[in-house]
């Protein structure tokens, strides 16, 4: 009974048009309708901030009232599941997929899911990278047999559209121009130190890094990596493990992970 009301109560506060939940009542009147509509008006507007401080490049390209508008009936669809505002909203990205009103913008939902990525990003475990001083140290003969552990800030965004472009351009790191060529973007999100970096995977990328967090060896990652890109480069995608990407190698076999 007490978890039947608690959702009615959660359903009338994220709902403009419910009725006021049975058992509301306010000390100076019989029918607290203005009062709970002040209080939902208070919620609404306090999850639609959370949304719009996690995702600025998306309403900057869809404009203010655009993404209100989507952000209110994604926030009646999907209501907070946690009190950590931090991550509400990782579903957002999927609404906006299926959002009709958006299908004229059909990388918006690949902006978002790298915003998203960001937050999460920001918010992963500490790790000290590995640093070219240790590469250095490795004889070449071991480092087919290497396998490493990649950073816990690390995620892969996939796109067929130049979604890191777009985000720049729309976060004030670039400045707006026609996007010429117009091609797909994987996106690197990660936390190495302080900050959260955004980069273009190099090509075979995605899938080296992939298969690196499933335990591959280098040897195996690469030749998977090739066979998937034939512009895979390897000393440069080795290379750049050493820029934050991991942060432990090592012979003995690692633990799976997901990127």
């Amino acid at each position: 009974m007490h978890t039947s009301w608690q959702s009615e109560f959660a359903h009338a506060l994220r709902s403009p048009g419910a009725f006021v939940p049975q058992g509301v009542i306010s000390h100076n009147s019989e029918q607290p309708f203005r009062r709970f509509a002040v209080h939902r008006n208070n919620v609404i507007v306090g999850l639609l901030g959370a949304l719009e401080a996690r995702f600025p490049a998306t309403r900057k390209i869809v404009g203010p009232d655009f993404f209100k508008a989507a952000a209110r009936l994604f926030i009646q669809a999907h209501p907070p599941r946690s009190p950590v505002m931090m991550f509400f909203g990782d579903a957002l990205p999927a609404f906006l997929e299926s959002f009709e009103p958006a299908k004229d913008v059909p990388y918006l939902a690949d902006v978002a899911r790298l915003e998203a990525a960001r937050t999460r990003s920001y918010h992963a475990k500490d790790a000290r990278p590995l640093t070219e001083a240790q590469l250095r140290e490795t004889a070449p003969a071991a480092l087919p047999e290497l396998s490493f552990t990649l950073h816990p800030s690390l995620e892969i965004v996939e796109s067929p559209h130049p979604i890191v472009t777009i985000w720049m351009m729309n976060s004030g790191l670039l400045e707006p121009a026609p996007i010429a060529p117009w091609r797909g973007e994987d996106a690197l999100v990660l936390r190495p130190k302080l900050s959260v970096e955004v980069r273009i995977l190099l090509p075979g990328g995605k899938t080296f890094l992939r298969r690196l967090a499933r335990g591959q060896k280098l040897q195996e990652a690469a030749d998977a990596a090739l066979a998937d890109d034939p512009g895979f480069d390897l000393p440069a995608n080795l290379a750049a493990l050493f820029t934050g990407l991991a942060t432990g190698m090592s012979c003995e076999p690692r633990e799976e992970r997901k990127i």
